[in-house]
């Protein structure tokens, strides 16, 4: 399978060069451990908010820390697979910190998107992007869907 994941150096370069074309650049972030509608759905709302997607993957060592030893279910290189291939994602790219403040701050995206779960003030890079002029927009969450659902679904399948 090929590694389609940007490395951070290349993702930063490509974002600035992308802001040279007066291209609007979106982050947002996430496990997306079994990807699923609800994943989809959010995803392409984000795309909908600007011109070009970079989503920031936590590695398989960050989504463990997060969410526990049991995950993720499935490895970094195939979630990045997967999320590449989304018509709505242009660049996927990891973070092996516990929150993306560092990618945010050098990728300095004109909008950043994150679930409306989360409040604005809450949300990790929001300093950044608001600082630099830009706008942090939540996203509704229109399929109630959950990796953690899916998990215990399964789990519950087998008793």
């Amino acid at each position: 399978m090929k590694n389609i994941l940007v490395p951070r150096i290349e993702i930063i370069k490509i974002a600035r060069k992308l802001k040279s074309e007066g291209k609007k650049i979106v982050f947002t972030n996430g496990c997306f451990d079994i990807l699923h509608a609800g994943h989809v759905d959010y995803l392409a709302k984000a795309k909908g908010k600007g011109d070009v997607l970079i989503v920031g993957l936590n590695t398989d060592k960050s989504v463990s820390k997060i969410k526990g030893p049991l995950r993720p279910i499935i490895n970094e290189i195939e979630r990045g697979f997967v999320l590449s291939n989304l018509r709505s994602v242009d660049y996927v790219t990891l973070f092996n910190e516990e929150t993306p403040w560092e990618l945010i701050s050098k990728i300095i995206p004109d909008v950043l998107v994150k679930g409306s779960d989360w409040s604005v003030e809450n949300i990790v890079g929001s300093d950044i992007v608001i600082a630099n002029g830009g706008s942090v927009e939540p996203i509704e969450f229109v399929v109630k869907q959950s990796t953690s659902k899916i998990v215990a679904k399964i789990k519950e399948s087998y008793k």
